[in-house]
């Protein structure tokens, strides 16, 4: 019997652990994985994120600091650099490794190669069933990513227009290369899928090359990404894999009076960048936080209620305003996205909301009166 069992040792799970360790609750971790395990995903992590950890990451675990992006739409670019850094590149195996082990540091138990197979809520626990025994707590949190089946015990299944997918590999390439084809950016290639892009992201020793969007609107994702591949100059074999993302920012159930969704399993996910650790992060901490305070009533209270809450408060309307401007500039992407990308001054206003700088509203707020002439603009230019 422990305080809080914790499904998913990814970014959300870890943050909930480490929070819960430290606020002294009996804690178990169960992950289906061994660490380190590969994780499909580019790897950006923005100053958002990293200010959530509370605690700096170690030079090893951060491969490149990132100044700026280019911006693309078919042959037409805008590439625009900061004075600041506005991310940093991470590979998912050793971030997630690190915060795992973080998170082991406040005394919470850690299972890997255990899968849950089902959860049982009651009055007084839940029980976590594994595929090896079972285990309770009065509460749980399910930390599983997008693609685990438990939080569909909590909320129903998105609709194929509220996912998308992605599709990534590494192409292995020396500094030189890497400092040849992109120098502390990245790079973003609009028009390759609706409610989606194209990158190439700069690590130590290689690429991250991808392609995601709307599931709904990509019927052949591989052929996607092995013309996006080729595009870009890489024509080697190179090994595809995908992954799922949930479109954020569009109203979840998060909750039942025991068990609680965090990161991509509650759908906290920028739907813009595609971004999800932030939100991962932030929301494994409240999830945690509300548990400890629903443990230290008196009487049995529903405090994790509070939790959607607590979660709007902080980020809800980010998300909110990031699917408001994915929906904008993909309403019409041969028009609106072209005059984005023709707009430095639009591409230089943006880079700040990843460096924390700025907001979406903030951006959004700017884009929309701004629209008309950035429009106007790039007929002239046509």
């Amino acid at each position: 019997m422990y305080d809080l069992i914790i499904v998913g040792a990814g970014p959300a799970g870890s943050s909930a652990a480490r929070t819960a360790g430290s606020l002294g609750l009996q804690t178990l971790v169960l992950e289906r994985q061994a660490f380190p395990r590969y994780k499909a995903c580019g790897g950006a992590l923005s100053l958002r994120a990293a200010s959530y950890l509370g605690f700096d990451l170690p030079p090893d675990v951060i491969e490149r600091s990132i100044y700026g992006a280019r911006i693309c739409y078919g042959d037409e670019r805008t590439e625009r650099r900061k004075d600041h850094r506005i991310a940093m590149l991470v590979t998912r195996s050793s971030f997630d490794d690190h915060l795992l082990r973080m998170s082991a540091e406040t005394g919470i138990a850690v299972m890997t190669g255990v899968r849950v197979t089902n959860l049982v809520e009651s009055a007084g626990h839940v029980q976590v069933q594994t595929n090896a025994q079972a285990y309770r707590a009065p509460y749980v949190i399910v930390a599983e990513g997008a693609h685990g089946g438990l939080k569909y015990l909590v909320r129903r299944r998105d609709s194929r227009s509220q996912y998308g997918v992605c599709v990534v590999t590494e192409v292995p390439a020396d500094e030189t290369s890497i400092d040849r084809h992109i120098h502390e950016a990245i790079a973003v290639h609009f028009g390759v899928a609706r409610m989606g892009y194209g990158w190439v992201f700069p690590h130590a020793d290689y690429f991250s090359v991808g392609i995601g969007g709307l599931a709904r609107d990509m019927a052949n994702p591989k052929a996607v990404m092995i013309d996006f591949l080729a595009r870009q100059g890489f024509r080697g074999k190179y090994r595809l894999r995908g992954h799922l993302i949930p479109v954020g920012g569009i109203k979840r159930r998060l909750t039942t009076r025991r068990v609680l969704l965090a990161g991509d399993a509650a759908g906290f996910v920028d739907s813009f960048s595609g971004e999800g650790i932030a939100y991962a992060i932030r929301s494994g901490q409240i999830a945690a936080t509300n548990v400890a305070e629903a443990l230290s009533q008196p009487r049995e209270t529903n405090c994790v209620g509070e939790y959607a809450l607590r979660c709007e408060a902080e980020f809800g309307e980010d998300l909110r305003y990031s699917l408001l401007l994915a929906r904008l500039l993909h309403f019409s992407p041969s028009v609106v996205i072209r005059a984005f990308v023709r707009s430095p001054a639009a591409v230089e206003r943006f880079l700040e909301v990843p460096a924390r700088r700025s907001s979406y509203r903030d951006f959004v707020r700017w884009l929309v009166p701004n629209l008309p002439a950035l429009l106007l603009d790039r007929s002239r230019k046509g």
